[in-house]
């Protein structure tokens, strides 16, 4: 009823406030549909047997919907622009609140918003209505039957629609060409795009127009898209084969995929002319097909093998390969609809001629084209860390494509990465994609690198190590020590460093935080720590790592370092571990919790799994209510004669199945501590076998005993506990039975107690050195008889 009244409040604004005010609420009153999903989504009809006075609930559901539905088909034929962009936003949230009922009765409604497409509105009612009819065929998909009536006949007319906004096609032209400063172009792409994979066949006779529109953004020099807009396009342009005719789709992929590589050897045989490569490729046909250019034009490109447009400059030409390089990564890392060959030795020929060349550095020079002049090859220079970052890129996505396929190929990127990293570690943005290559490299390639391959990244682990750690500052502020330098020119002299010392040092900390360099370096140091075996790592690479790790208090780091410690070689000291900085930075954390003090659960005897305690109602009784105990001499529990409880539990187990029912060590022993002292004092014929299956008890007495001397000590005598009880035979047992205690003895011993007045409780107890054996308690009962 809640819902009820809720949609009745709906309708009855929609109708009773003026059209020009509506947008002011649409917001609220599209939050009141999408509450009333419960009512919009269940079946309704009319009651027609209602009975006069008496309402019925279905009835007034359905004559709501009805009113509702109405009003929406009204608002969107509405003459003002205001109606109009209120019915497209409450459509949207009446179809998806409720699913079914209302999509089976909006074909009406989508004619409505795919006039609105063709209509002088407002930008962001058209933008509006592109979204609600994506969001409809996206929710008819699931309901052939809704899809044969409504999505199928409605398609076609949507995307012309759609293309017609962002391009103009003469009738006598298969292609279209792109409209300048169009505001619909990425939401359109976006909506072909979701739509294409779920209904290629319908896109199938707008193939040709899509892709020329596609081919205008992809490989436009000036003006250039935003980056948003060319990642939707690239990814529209490579779900384009999925309108192939039947089994022809992957033939197509490939066919596109060739081409692309195709087009970035011909862009890099142009940028790369001002230098002579030291590269040649593994395919006859990429070889014969490499030409000599024209060295008194200047760099450019006419035309490519995809079916792009020129270009000129060396700026341009690099532009046009780092976007086919990614359109390739594209490629890879888009789903298809079936199975297809990835060209991946095509693809490492290509990276591999694009990393042979890198910036000059010491010990690796370039050779120059002398017929170029040098400025273009400086600009080359200068543009070669965005086309190695881009191949780093593709080089990832590969890997994480292949995932642990990637193992044949892995040390062939791993080879190219590091080609590159020595010559332009100074790119922060080489620095971020190699760090985060090599971590998708190293849980397959970590395991069974080798010492030189471990010491082919000390390079990149100290510099990740150098980018975590803060900049340091030679600055001590104005006060820092001048004595024997020349004064500075005051003409040359910055005031602005002695009115604020530390703007060096803020300006140095903040041209340092770069969020993704960071976050690369971050997960590098745990990745290396974990997968690169760790006794190929130097001591001081391993320290530095660590102290790194510290002073940066990241505890997965510290975590990875702890867990995989450097081994213990011969004649290398021991390692130190960074525990203690580990449970200091991350003191509540569960997993260091578990790794300082881990709780272990309790093994249990394999003969009580899975079985019940069969206790008597008088024990359970009796544990549930405690009962004083008798308390037991301190020279009892003293030192190494305490008994283990966890050996006496582990030996009662191991004795269990040979023997009759024995005594359990449990709160029951100590309370039936008397009854036993009074059974030592009776013969030992009188003394049962399960009562002394037990180590033997101390014998003890209402009068403290003093410890008899070592001379006279023997094992009837004895006073302490052994350390380990053994299991003994029940026979023997009642066989070395001990004699009892006279009552001479006693009063003697209470007597020389009051003489000594020491308290016999603080003193340890004798030890019996004579073997306890069946022969000498035998021995022992006889003298005592």
């Amino acid at each position: 009823m809640a819902s009820l009244s809720v949609l009745h409040a709906v309708n009855h604004r929609l109708t009773n406030i003026p059209v020009k005010q509506l947008p002011a609420i649409t917001a609220s009153l599209a939050i009141s549909l999408s509450n009333c999903g419960e009512l919009l989504s269940s079946t309704q009809s009319l009651s027609q047997k209602s009975k006069p006075g008496k309402s019925d609930a279905s009835s007034d559901n359905a004559i709501q919907m009805h009113r509702l539905m109405t009003r929406l088909s009204s608002l969107l034929q509405d003459r003002s622009p205001e109606g109009r962009w209120t019915a497209v936003v409450l459509i949207k949230a009446a179809v998806e609140a409720g699913q079914w009922e209302i999509l089976r009765s909006c074909e009406p409604l989508v004619r409505g918003l795919i006039a609105i497409l063709t209509k002088p509105d407002p930008n962001s009612t058209k933008k509006m209505a592109l979204i609600t009819l994506t969001r409809i065929f996206h929710l008819t998909y699931q309901y052939p039957t809704l899809v044969r009536e409504i999505t199928t006949p409605s398609l076609p007319g949507f995307v012309t629609s759609a293309l017609n906004l962002i391009s103009v096609k003469a009738s006598s032209e298969p292609v279209r060409r792109l409209k300048p400063h169009t505001p619909f172009v990425e939401i359109v792409l976006q909506a072909l795009g979701e739509l294409i994979v779920r209904h290629p066949t319908t896109f199938r006779p707008f193939s040709a127009q899509i892709h020329s529109v596609l081919l205008a953004i992809i490989g436009s020099t000036s003006p250039c898209f935003p980056d948003p807009v060319v990642n939707v396009a690239e990814r529209l342009f490579v779900s384009l084969h999925q309108c192939a005719p039947k089994n022809a789709s992957t033939d197509e992929w490939k066919s596109a995929c060739n081409m692309t590589i195709a087009s970035a050897h011909e862009a890099a045989q142009s940028v790369f002319r001002s230098v002579v490569e030291q590269w040649e490729s593994v395919d006859p046909t990429t070889r014969r097909s490499a030409r000599s250019s024209d060295y008194t034009k200047e760099v450019g490109g006419q035309g490519d093998a995809l079916g792009l447009g020129a270009w000129q400059s060396v700026h341009a030409g690099v532009d046009r390969l780092v976007m086919l390089l990614r359109l390739l990564s594209t490629f890879l890392g888009t789903p298809t609809a079936s199975a297809v060959a990835v060209p991946i030795g095509a693809i490492l020929d290509l990276t591999s001629r694009l990393t042979s060349l890198t910036v000059p550095s010491p010990g690796r020079e370039v050779q120059p084209n002398q017929q170029i002049s040098r400025v273009e090859r400086e600009e080359l220079f200068t543009e070669l860390p965005r086309i190695h970052t881009a191949c780093l890129e593709l080089l990832l996505t590969l890997s994480r494509t292949l995932e642990s396929a990637v193992t044949p190929v892995g040390q062939t990127i791993l080879e190219q990465t590091l080609w590159v990293f020595p010559a332009e570690r100074f790119s922060r943005q080489v620095r971020s994609s190699t760090y985060e290559l090599v971590q998708e490299l190293l849980p397959h390639l970590g395991p069974t690198m080798s010492r030189q391959s471990v010491s082919a990244l000390t390079n990149l682990i100290r510099a990740c190590c150098s980018d975590l750690l803060p900049p340091t500052n030679d600055q001590t502020g104005p006060a820092a020590d001048t004595k024997g330098k020349p004064k500075s020119n005051p003409t040359t002299a910055n005031a602005d460093s002695f009115l604020n010392p530390t703007l060096k040092q803020t300006r140095q900390a903040d041209s340092s935080s770069y969020p993704d360099l960071h976050r690369t370096a971050v997960s590098f140091l745990p990745a290396v720590l974990m997968h690169a075996p760790t006794e190929h790592f130097s001591p001081a690479l391993r320290a530095e790592i660590d102290r790194t790790i510290i002073l940066t208090a990241d505890k997965d780091a510290m975590l990875a370092s702890v867990l995989n410690p450097m081994p213990a070689m011969k004649g290398r000291a021991a390692p130190a571990s960074i525990l203690p900085f580990l449970a200091r930075s991350a003191p509540t954390s569960p997993d260091v919790e578990a790794l300082i003090r881990p709780r272990m659960p309790v093994l249990m005897p394999t003969s009580t799994i899975g079985t019940y305690d069969t206790m008597d109602e008088s024990e359970s009784e009796s544990e549930s209510d405690p009962k004083p105990t008798t308390t037991i001499p301190s020279h009892t529990k003293s030192g190494f004669l305490h008994t283990s409880s966890s050996a006496t539990t582990m030996l009662q187990s191991a004795a269990a199945p040979q023997q009759a029912p024995t005594l359990q060590m449990s709160k029951r022993t100590y309370e039936e501590e008397p009854q036993v002292l009074r059974s030592q004092q009776q013969p030992a014929a009188q003394t049962t076998a399960p009562e002394r299956s037990h180590s033997k008890k101390p014998r003890v007495s209402a009068e403290t005993t003093p410890a008899p001397s070592l001379g006279a000590a023997s094992p009837a005598t004895f006073t302490g506990t052994a350390a380990i009880p053994a299991p003994v035979d029940p026979e023997i047992t009642a066989a070395a039975a001990p004699a009892p205690v006279s009552a001479g003895g006693v009063g003697a011993a209470a007597a020389a107690e009051e003489e000594d007045g020491d308290e016999s409780g603080d003193d340890l107890p004798a030890l019996n050195l004579d073997p306890d054996t069946d022969d000498d308690d035998d021995d022992d009962v006889s003298m005592d008889g």
